[in-house]
C-alpha cells in the first residue's frame, strides 16, 4: 500500500514540520512493511529542508512542479474547491500509484478519485477567535468544511479535539479518528553533555524550560507575571523560554513579551533564548527542573511529548488535551491565572540526579510502547480509509 504525504509546516509552523518528520519515522521504524510512505514536494525545495528526511526506511521522495509555493498554489486550490480535483496533483498522484492520501493543511478536491485522510490538528479558531484575523479564520474555516464536504476520513490527535470536531461539525460523525502521536524513541546525551549545554547558556543550577514559539496563544505574558509575584514573594525562580520569536497572526507580540519583562525588570529571570538548535533543546529538557507549558490551547503538545521521552518533570496548564496526554504524572495549574502557576513553582521541589536518571531509563523504554501504539493506530486508519468508496 502506498500512501501519499505531501510537506506540511516549516518555517512559521515548526510543529507541523516536526509531526510530519515524526510521523514518516515512526511509520518507518515501527509500521508494517507493505506500507510505502510517499513524500511529495516541490522542485525548488532545498536539500537543507529534505535532509532530515533523508534515509527513512520506507520513504520515497517525489519531486513534482505542482507542489512549488507561489501562485499556482492558490489557484490549483481554488480548481479544487471549484471542480472538485486539483488536476495536476491528482495526475501525479496516480503515477505514483497512491492508494489513500494524507492531506494536512491542504485540500486536493472533492472529486479527487483516491481515498483521504484528512488531518485536522485542532480548533483554536473556533474556541480562541480573537486570535486570529477575519481572513485567518475564514481561510481556516473553509479549508475544514471543504475536507468535511469531501468525505474525509477525519484524524484527530486526541479524543479531546474528536469531541470539538463531532460537537463543531456535525457530519463528521461516524468519520472521526483520534490518533494520538508519540515521539520516535532516541537515545538521550549524557548527563554531563547536557549540562554542559546548559551551562553555554548560562543556566548554571536549577531552571524551568519553555520552549514553544513564541505566538500569542502560548501565553508566555502569564510566566513573565507568575515570575513578578515570585520575586514580590522572594521567591526567585529563573526560566528558559526557547522558540520562534515570529507570530505572523500577531507580528508585534514577541517585542510586547520583551518590553513587558523589561517592566517589570525580569531580564535575569525569563530568559530569552530564541532560536536554538533541536538538539540544545533536549538537552535543556533533560538537565531543567521541570518543563513548563501554559499554552492556551493544543491538539496534543509535541513539546509535553518531547518531555516525556526523557522523563522530564512537568508543570502543565489545566487544559482537558495536557490531562488527557499526561494524566497524573504532571501539575497543573489555572491557564489564565498567573497567581496559581506561581505557587506550582514555589512548591515544586526538583528531583535528586539519581531520580532524575531512573525516570529516564524508564521513559526511554516507555517510549518504544507508545511508538508502536501510534504506528498500528496509524495503520490500522490507513485500511479503514482505503476501503472506503473516494468521490470521483
Amino acid at each position: 500500500m502506498r500512501v501519499g504525504f505531501t510537506l506540511v509546516g516549516g518555517a512559521n509552523w515548526t510543529g507541523g514540520r516536526n509531526y510530519l518528520l515524526n510521523l514518516l519515522a515512526v511509520l518507518g521504524r515501527y509500521g508494517d512493511d507493505s506500507i510505502t510512505s510517499v513524500l511529495f514536494v516541490g522542485t525548488e525545495v532545498s536539500k537543507a529542508e529534505l535532509q532530515p528526511f533523508a534515509g527513512m526506511p520506507n520513504l520515497e521522495v517525489v519531486k513534482a512542479a505542482c507542489f512549488d509555493d507561489g501562485p499556482h498554489r492558490r489557484i490549483a486550490l481554488m480548481e479544487a474547491l471549484l471542480t472538485g480535483r486539483d488536476r495536476e496533483a491528482s495526475r501525479v498522484f496516480k503515477q505514483n500509484r497512491i492508494d489513500v492520501l494524507f492531506e494536512a493543511a491542504q485540500f486536493y478536491g472533492w472529486r479527487l478519485g483516491i481515498p483521504a485522510i484528512a488531518w485536522m490538528p485542532d480548533f483554536q479558531h473556533r474556541r480562541l477567535p480573537q486570535h486570529f484575523s477575519k481572513g485567518a479564520w475564514l481561510k481556516r474555516e473553509i479549508g475544514f468544511r471543504a475536507q468535511i464536504f469531501g468525505k474525509r476520513t477525519i484524524m484527530l490527535s486526541s479524543k479531546d479535539a474528536l469531541r470539538d470536531c463531532e460537537r463543531l461539525y456535525p457530519a463528521t460523525r461516524n468519520r472521526t479518528f483520534a490518533v494520538s502521536f508519540a515521539t520516535l524513541p532516541k537515545p538521550a546525551m549524557s548527563w554531563e553533555a547536557a549540562y554542559e549545554i546548559a551551562r553555554s547558556y548560562d543556566l548554571d543550577g536549577s531552571f524551568f524550560f519553555l520552549p514553544n514559539q513564541f505566538w500569542s496563544h502560548k501565553n508566555h505574558r502569564l510566566v513573565i507575571d507568575a515570575l513578578a509575584l515570585l520575586r514580590d514573594r522572594r521567591r526567585p525562580i529563573t526560566i528558559a523560554a526557547s522558540g520562534n520569536p515570529s507570530d505572523p497572526r500577531s507580528p508585534m507580540h514577541f517585542q510586547s513579551l520583551r518590553d513587558r519583562i523589561a517592566e517589570l525588570n525580569l531580564q535575569h529571570s525569563f530568559r530569552l533564548l530564541g532560536l536554538i538548535p533541536y538538539e540544545h533543546i533536549g538537552a535543556l529538557m533533560q538537565s531543567c527542573a521541570a518543563l513548563i507549558n501554559p499554552s492556551l490551547f493544543e491538539g496534543w503538545s509535541t513539546v509535553v511529548e518531547e518531555a516525556r521521552l526523557l522523563g522530564t518533570p512537568m508543570i502543565l496548564s489545566d487544559l482537558e488535551v495536557h490531562k488527557e496526554q499526561m494524566g497524573s504524572a504532571a501539575r497543573y495549574f489555572d491557564r489564565h491565572s498567573p497567581a496559581s502557576l506561581a505557587d506550582c513553582l514555589e512548591s515544586f521541589v526538583s528531583e535528586s540526579e539519581e531520580a532524575r536518571r531512573a525516570s529516564l531509563q524508564q521513559a526511554q523504554l516507555a517510549s518504544e510502547d507508545r511508538a508502536r501504539e501510534f504506528a498500528l493506530a496509524f495503520t490500522n486508519l490507513i485500511s479503514h480509509c482505503v476501503q472506503q468508496k473516494p468521490c470521483s
